[in-house]
């Protein structure tokens, strides 16, 4: 099991319990079932207020789990997802993130609200949540990194549009072991230093 945390200002504002699929130097697969709980602080003031997801009062994640690609030093993650009965491949989604920082109980990051979706079906990629993003920077969530963060998402678009595919597209047909239960977060998950 592998605690992925994001850190925003120096505080932990949310957690999620993965599998670790995979872990080489050259990439590490990060599985996130169906079920697994969420992890929000109880106390704390958070500068730039609580996770969107506590507000939004969800608790666990649902669909058929995501699995979410990670090389390391990049600033994003390249995540796949699946949806209905027959667990059909939906695409690709470049999150737009801090590189991660491992830790005792796995990894930390800081998810970066901008993003970039390709469908399976799609001829090309769509940007997302880039009016959010926006509002975002406005609410001091991001100090100082705003050109950092477009930068990212202008290399992965560019890279895209020369039709250069950094992640393996097999993990498409990748499917997680049954046998697998869904991982609960350890005690102190918040206290573990960043």
């Amino acid at each position: 099991m592998v605690v992925r945390r994001e850190v925003l200002l120096g505080e932990v504002w949310f957690a999620v319990p993965t599998i670790c699929v995979e872990d080489s130097p050259e990439l590490l697969a990060l599985y996130l079932p169906s079920g697994a709980a969420f992890g929000f602080p109880e106390s704390g003031v958070f500068p730039a207020g609580r996770h969107p997801w506590q507000l939004a009062g969800h608790k666990t994640w649902s669909g058929h789990g995501k699995l979410m690609l990670h090389r390391p030093g990049e600033a994003h993650s390249v995540d796949l997802f699946w949806s209905g009965p027959e667990r059909a491949f939906t695409g690709w989604y470049f999150n737009l993130q801090d590189p991660l920082r491992r830790t005792p109980i796995g990894v930390d990051t800081l998810d970066h609200e901008l993003d970039l979706w390709w469908g399976a079906d799609a001829e090309r990629y769509v940007w997302k949540d880039v009016e959010l993003f926006a509002q975002r920077l406005v609410e001091g969530r991001y100090p100082g990194m705003a050109e950092a963060i477009r930068a990212e998402g202008d290399r992965i678009a560019a890279l895209l549009d020369a039709g250069q595919r950094w992640w393996d597209e097999s993990w498409a047909a990748w499917t997680p072991d049954p046998s697998w239960l869904v991982p609960r977060l350890p005690d102190g998950w918040h206290t573990v230093p960043c």
